[in-house]
């Protein structure tokens, strides 16, 4: 029988969680993603000391102010990783936006052309890109602005429903809703463990795909951030589902038999009405979710913290 990730790669597209270039080989996802998170874990790994090093001799050769130098550099290693990435995968790689233009529009979508056109730079198209941008209502019509002129999105920190109506109304191109960061706050919060079909973060990934399918978007599902395998295989079906090395690595590892659990026909006969998609209808379903809007400002604060420290280790680098 083959392995649980061959079942799974033939209902559900998979995507490797990380900026590890030798994991993503050993395990052929179709598209890859990265966040400041991994691009940070994967620059301080001897094996990438090379892409680090090309991107501060780039920098040292810039002019300006030392601070626009830095960040630069940041956005051209987040694009040397993405383009080494995206010539072992065979769709696409996905490149976050600073975390702290969050709540600027302007700023998301200008840096946005930029990283896409960086990758053009490089021979690497736009069809192979995904600007990722956080589930802000500013991020959101960063978003729209950004489809509009054919550059597709991913939209990350996705915690509640109201986030993915807006995003599917902005017609993002996919949406990353964070299954285990949600599970986190109910554990917390309920002091209890939970199995995989009473999962809140599963819950709410199958509350997102009933509702997109029941309403005819095309944006994609991609379920991301998962503690355990039980939560990949409760979503087994799901448009798409992004996964860190190591849990690819116990579903490799696994020749058990994996159950289709989403279907988009049965799907679209669950979703619930459609919500309002204005901007004071969206800020008050947030604020009426308490582990959405923890979860978000968290999530940014975190990534925020990982973009400094990049920063604080090209800038050593620089000097």
């Amino acid at each position: 029988m083959s392995s649980k990730l061959d079942q799974l790669k033939s209902m559900t597209v998979v995507v490797a969680d990380t900026g590890d270039i030798e994991a993503i080989q050993a395990f052929q996802p179709t598209d890859c993603t990265t966040n400041p998170t991994l691009i940070l874990k994967a620059a301080q790994m001897p094996a990438y000391a090379h892409l680090v090093d090309e991107a501060v001799q780039w920098g040292r050769a810039q002019g300006g102010d030392q601070a626009a130098v830095v960040a630069a550099v940041c956005d051209r290693l987040a694009v040397t990783f993405g383009t080494a990435l995206s010539r072992i995968v065979p769709g696409r790689v996905s490149t976050e936006v600073d975390a702290d233009l969050s709540f600027n529009t302007a700023a998301s979508v200008a840096k946005g052309r930029a990283i896409i056109a960086d990758y053009q730079s490089r021979g690497v198209g736009r069809e192979r890109v995904l600007i990722k941008l956080a589930s802000t209502w500013e991020g959101i019509r960063a978003a729209e602005i950004l489809e509009a002129e054919g550059i597709n999105c991913n939209l990350t920190l996705l915690f509640c429903l109201a986030q993915a109506a807006a995003a599917a109304e902005a017609g993002a191109f996919l949406i990353s809703p964070f299954v285990g960061r949600i599970l986190d706050w109910h554990a917390k919060a309920e002091g209890r463990t939970f199995a995989a079909d009473e999962d809140p973060g599963v819950l709410s990934m199958r509350a997102i795909y009933a509702y997109y399918k029941r309403h005819g978007y095309n944006t994609v599902v991609m379920g991301a951030s998962f503690r355990n395998q039980g939560e990949i295989e409760s979503l087994a079906g799901c448009d798409r589902l992004t996964i860190a090395p190591a849990l690819l690595d116990s579903l490799a590892k696994d020749q058990g038999t994996l159950v289709r659990q989403l279907d988009a026909t049965t799907a679209a006969k669950q979703g619930g009405d459609k919500l309002a998609s204005d901007e004071a209808s969206f800020r008050f379903a947030l604020n009426e979710d308490p582990m959405a809007t923890e979860k978000l400002a968290e999530g940014i604060r975190s990534f925020a913290k990982d973009l400094r420290s990049l920063r604080a280790m090209v800038q050593t680098k620089l000097a």
